[in-house]
C-alpha cells in the first residue's frame, strides 16, 4: 500500500497503525486499548494513540512485547450458510472463526456477510488492510448473486440504480441486471460500492422484492470462481503487490518481518486452489481493466 498520512518519510508511523499493522487488532480496537492504559512504548504507558513511533521503538501491549509484524496477508474463503462473521456471537451461534483451518493465523473479516448470506469473504492478517479495504473511498465493487422472489422489472429496480434513501440512510446507485426469471423467483446481478449493513437486502425489499438467496461473488478484483464451500486460498504475495502496491517498511520492531506459517496446499479435489486461473491473469482475481459491476 501506499503510505499514507499516519506513516513519515523517516519510517515513523502511528501507534495504532503499528498495532494493526502487527496483527493485534483493528486499528479501532488497537485505539480503544491505547486509551485503556494497555499500551507502554519504550517503558512508559501511553494514553492517546496520536503518537508516532518508529522502528527501534519498544512497544508492549498487556506486558508482552509486540511480535514483529507479519507480511501482510490474503485470503480468500467461501463462506456457507448458519455462520456469523464476528470472532464471539452473544447468542452462542457458530461464527466463521470456529469454522477456519486450525493452521491459519490469527485473521480478521473484511467487511461481513450475514448468517444467510454465503459467498467470498475476504480474510487479513493485517488491521491496516482491513481498515483501507473496508472504506467506501477505496472504490472496489462488490459485485452479488441474488434470487428474488417475485417478477422484477427494470422500473422496478430503476430506484437501486438511481440511489435511495431508507429510514434517513442514503444508498448510493448500485448496478444491476436481470439475469433470468426462474418460475416465482429471478436471478439478479447486483454491485455495490459502499457495504452497508445488509445494504442489497435492505433496498430490494424496500421495491417490493424477498431474497431468498445471497451470494458474494465479488469483492474487487478478488472473485469467489470455484473456491469449495467453506474452503480457504491464500492470495499469493505477487498478487497482492500488483493489486495493492508495495507495503510500507514496518515500524515498531527492530527485527524485519517474520513469514508467517503457510498452509500446505490441498489436493486437486474441489478444495481450496480447484480453480481454473483465466488466462494470464492471476489466480481468484479478474483483469483491473474490466469494469466489475456491469453482467
Amino acid at each position: 500500500m501506499d503510505k499514507g498520512p499516519d506513516t513519515d518519510a523517516g519510517g515513523q508511523a502511528r501507534i495504532a497503525k503499528v498495532l494493526a499493522r502487527a496483527g493485534i487488532a483493528s486499528r479501532r480496537a488497537a485505539e480503544a486499548m491505547i486509551l485503556d492504559g494497555r499500551v507502554t512504548v519504550n517503558g512508559k504507558v501511553i494514553d492517546s494513540p496520536a503518537l508516532n513511533v518508529g522502528p527501534r521503538a519498544r512497544i508492549t501491549v498487556d506486558g508482552k512485547p509486540l511480535p514483529a509484524p507479519e507480511p501482510m496477508r490474503l485470503w480468500l474463503y467461501h463462506k456457507p450458510l448458519g455462520l456469523v462473521t464476528t470472532t464471539n456471537d452473544e447468542e452462542g451461534r457458530p461464527t466463521v472463526f470456529d469454522a477456519l483451518p486450525e493452521e491459519l493465523p490469527r485473521v480478521m473479516s473484511i467487511g461481513r456477510l450475514d448468517l444467510n448470506s454465503e459467498g467470498l469473504l475476504l480474510l487479513t492478517n493485517d488491521g491496516d488492510l482491513k481498515r483501507k479495504l473496508e472504506l467506501p473511498s477505496t472504490g472496489w465493487m462488490r459485485k452479488y448473486r441474488v434470487r428474488v422472489n417475485g417478477t422484477p422489472s427494470d422500473a422496478i429496480l430503476a430506484p437501486l440504480r438511481a440511489g435511495m434513501t431508507i429510514d434517513g440512510e442514503r444508498f448510493q446507485p448500485m448496478d444491476v441486471a436481470i439475469d433470468r426469471q426462474q418460475g416465482a423467483n429471478a436471478w439478479l446481478t447486483i454491485g455495490i460500492r459502499e457495504g452497508r449493513n445488509r445494504e442489497v437486502r435492505r433496498a430490494l425489499s424496500e421495491v417490493g422484492l424477498s431474497v431468498n438467496r445471497l451470494i458474494r461473488v465479488s469483492y474487487g478484483p478478488f472473485q469467489l470462481g470455484t473456491l469449495a464451500k467453506g474452503a480457504v486460498e491464500e492470495v499469493r504475495a505477487r498478487v497482492l503487490r500488483e493489486q495493492l502496491g508495495p507495503q510500507p517498511a514496518p515500524a515498531g520492531g527492530e527485527k524485519p518481518a517474520a513469514k508467517g506459517p503457510r498452509r500446505a496446499r490441498p489436493p486437486a479435489t474441489g478444495r481450496a486452489g480447484s480453480a481454473k486461473p483465466q488466462a494470464g491473469r492471476p489466480r481468484g482475481t479478474q483483469d483491473t481493466r474490466d469494469r466489475p459491476g456491469r453482467g
